[in-house]
């Protein structure tokens, strides 16, 4: 993993680049501090959790006084919200880097779901942030909580539609009860991530799960 330098914004950190051309001055110092800012939380909070991530090692981490990054993010929980929502936003990037998607196919929606997983079985960031908060948000008086539920309903429904094309135009395999196999499919992706994490050389997260996918559908997914 590369590690956050003062120079990097989260998203160059993780393999992609900032968004919009470099300027000077005070708003872009101050932008370039929050971007630090969330590159060391983002690294924190994948590694240690949310719960055992403190705010002065974040702000000892990426080079800015206490009361710099407070001035920024006053409290942990608007840390916590910007780091998900930079994690968002790379998702989405990288989802929709080919242009909008007929979102209708599932054939393209799965294709697309595989070149995300791909992109982040480089990027083991990615992967640690999601496994470690996702596990530690399932108290309900956690901060996320509330984001990892609607996450969860927001993958099911979109892999649900993306099954139910599938089945409507007859590619789902004979003998496969398409019913409840977004459930199976998201328990998949979840579970080799842990795996790749504890061994990314015996665990390709794309191959196993596009297995998983070719013994469903009876096309080829890309």
């Amino acid at each position: 993993m590369m590690i956050p330098t003062p120079e990097s914004s989260p998203r160059e950190v993780i393999g992609l680049t900032a968004t919009g051309p470099g300027s000077r001055g005070p708003y872009a110092k101050g932008q370039a501090r929050r971007h630090r800012i969330i590159a060391a939380a983002f690294k924190a909070f994948g590694t240690v959790g949310y719960r055992n991530a403190s705010m002065q090692q974040i702000a000892d981490d990426c080079g800015v006084t206490r009361a710099g990054l407070l001035h920024h993010f006053p409290t942990k929980e608007s840390l916590l919200e910007a780091v998900l929502d930079e994690r968002e936003y790379l998702a989405d990037q990288m989802f929709y880097k080919d242009g909008p998607p007929e979102l209708e196919d599932g054939v393209e929606y799965f294709r697309r779901l595989l070149q995300v997983i791909e992109h982040n079985s480089r990027n083991p960031g990615i992967v640690s942030l999601f496994a470690v908060l996702s596990t530690e948000a399932t108290d309900p008086a956690h901060p996320a909580n509330a984001y990892f539920k609607a996450r969860y309903e927001r993958a099911l429904s979109r892999v649900r539609d993306a099954i139910t094309n599938l089945a409507e135009r007859d590619l789902i395999r004979e003998g496969i009860d398409p019913r409840g196999i977004e459930i199976d499919i998201i328990a998949l992706a979840d579970g080799l991530q842990v795996q790749w994490l504890l061994d990314p050389s015996t665990v390709d997260m794309p191959q196993r799960l596009r297995a998983f996918l070719q013994a469903i559908v009876t096309v080829q997914i890309p």
